[in-house]
This record gives C-alpha cells, sequence and structure tokens, in this order.
C-alpha cells in the first residue's frame, strides 16, 4: 500500500474520530491534507474501488472494515514510533510528530513489533493518544474535557488532542500540561474564554480552545458539605 493511501486513510479515521458526523467532508477532508477537493474525488474513488472507503459524491465519506483496520494499522505505526522516538532516542515531544510521518510508510512489522516489544507493549503514546494492539483494538475515550469540567476541581491530564502543531506542544510544555500531570481547576470565565490552572503552584489561563483540547479524569472534588 502506497504512503500516500495511508495518509488518506489516517486523515479519513482522525477525522471521523473527532466528529459526530457519520461521512467525512471531502472538503474537510482537502483542508486536512493540503490539497484540493478535486485531488480528493478522485482519490475517494480510487479508495472506493479497492474497498477501502464507501464514497458517497456530494455527501462525504467513510471507512470500510478494512479500510479501517488498515488505517488503524498506519495509527499504530505512528504512535509507537513517536513514543520510541521519545523514550528511546530521548527527542522531545514536540519535534516527533513529523518525523513520525516519515518513519511510519518505513518500518516493516518486524521491526514495529520490536519497538512495541522494547517499549513494554504501551497503550499510549507521548501525547496520550492511545495505541491499537497487534490486532488492530482500539481503546475508547478516557476521561472528559479540561474545558468541560466545573470548577474548582483537580483533575490529571490524560490526552492531548489535536497536537500536529510543535508550537502548541512547547506551550504546553513550558505551563505543564502534559499527560500524567495533576492540575488544579480554580476557576472557569466563559465570558473571558479561560480557564485559570495551577500546576505545582503556579498558576496559568488559559483559552478555552486550548483546554478543549485536554482530555482529564476529575481526582477531586472539594466537599461542598
Amino acid at each position: 500500500m502506497s504512503s500516500t493511501t495511508e495518509n488518506y486513510l489516517k486523515k479519513i479515521f482522525a477525522a471521523s474520530e473527532s466528529s459526530e458526523k457519520e461521512l467525512v467532508g471531502l472538503g474537510d477532508l482537502a483542508h486536512a491534507l493540503g490539497v484540493t477537493p478535486g485531488t480528493v474525488t478522485t482519490m475517494m474513488k480510487s479508495l472506493s474501488e479497492a474497498g477501502l472507503v464507501d464514497y458517497r459524491p456530494r455527501a462525504g465519506v467513510t471507512l470500510t472494515a478494512r479500510g479501517r483496520r488498515e488505517a488503524l494499522g498506519v495509527v499504530r505505526r505512528h504512535r509507537l514510533i513517536e513514543l520510541f522516538l521519545v523514550e528511546v532516542l530521548e527527542l522531545d515531544w514536540a519535534d516527533v510528530h513529523e518525523e513520525a510521518e516519515v518513519l511510519e510508510h518505513a518500518i516493516s512489522d518486524r521491526l514495529l513489533n520490536r519497538i512495541d516489544e522494547i517499549l513494554g507493549y504501551p497503550t499510549s503514546d507521548p501525547h496520550g493518544d492511545p495505541i491499537p494492539d497487534s490486532r488492530g483494538r482500539l481503546p475508547g475515550p478516557v476521561g472528559t474535557t479540561l474545558a468541560d469540567v466545573a470548577a474548582p476541581a483537580t483533575v490529571r491530564i490524560v490526552r492531548v488532542e489535536h497536537h500536529e502543531e510543535s508550537s502548541f506542544l512547547v506551550f504546553l510544555k513550558e505551563t505543564g500540561l502534559v499527560p500524567g500531570a495533576q492540575v488544579e481547576l480554580l476557576e472557569r470565565n466563559r465570558a473571558a474564554g479561560t480557564v485559570l490552572v495551577a500546576v505545582d503552584e503556579a498558576p496559568s489561563a488559559v483559552s478555552l480552545p486550548v483546554a478543549r483540547k485536554l482530555r482529564v479524569e476529575v481526582l477531586r472534588r472539594p466537599d461542598r458539605r
């Protein structure tokens, strides 16, 4: 399977996971891939003929069962490579996405399985994204977004979503808002569009769009009795 086909399947999978809609719009897919809608349409016809997608003209596209298996295989390679680059080669988590984009198309299944073994069969990558297992099983989403938690509360960050921009990851690292961090949610101000948080007693104000990209589990709420 070509790297272009793998990229398309991965983008369709990512778009479907982040949306409640059944079909992924071709315009959205074109934007995500940085290509023209006409290019996407041509590719969708090809993938449909290969049995990888269910393409509905003027409506959108969804993965077939086979297409989803193939997409999860690419996602598994990408996320294991990211974790390997961080844990073994000690690259910064803000830099590994682009490297993994290249390497995910190049390594063999044998090498991937060895990486999985060396890492101890991990279930999540450096950003908290779940890693599909060797049978293509993917855990469901955990927790809720930081923007949806009522303040005050103590939470733990479990996943950073939509983390392709390295500058965004640099910002999160500088403020301590990384997977595994325990965070005090002090105040949510919808009028101002911000949430006030504290990591290791250091307060920071983050925007609601940023808070929506941070999936958390609630550890504690104050006793209001």
